[in-house]
């Protein structure tokens, strides 16, 4: 059983900067790929970043390219995602997700197993 236990929200002004992270359990962690996913009260779950199983790749929503930055660190079995320059939009319940596959995946429902989501808020 794969468990993914996200840390690092909070409240900031926005302008400010986060890291998220994401530890994950299980012996085959760099067997896939790694993703980041966001979901804003009212809205559709949407995916903001994904990174091949060697990190090789990476991917963004165009909403946040710029100014995200995901990475990762195999011999923690860790994914993190940094986030500067936050905008009030950016506001949402962050998600960190195992991809199905080794490449990287946008679609929600490429995604296999999901952490408990942490909290940002970024106040204008």
């Amino acid at each position: 059983q794969v468990q993914l236990v996200e840390s690092g929200g909070g409240l900031v002004q926005a302008g400010g900067s986060l890291r998220l992270s994401c530890a994950a359990s299980g012996r085959t962690f760099t067997t896939y790929s790694m993703g980041w996913f966001r979901q804003a009260p009212g809205k559709e779950r949407e995916f903001v970043a994904a990174m091949s199983q060697i990190g090789g790749s990476t991917h963004y929503a165009d909403s946040v390219k710029g100014r995200f930055t995901i990475s990762r660190d195999n011999a923690k079995n860790t994914v993190y995602l940094q986030m500067n320059n936050l905008k009030p939009e950016d506001t949402a319940v962050y998600y960190c997700a195992r991809g199905r596959a080794a490449f990287i995946a946008v679609n929600r429902y490429q995604y296999d197993y999901w952490g408990q989501g942490t909290q940002v808020t970024a106040s204008s």
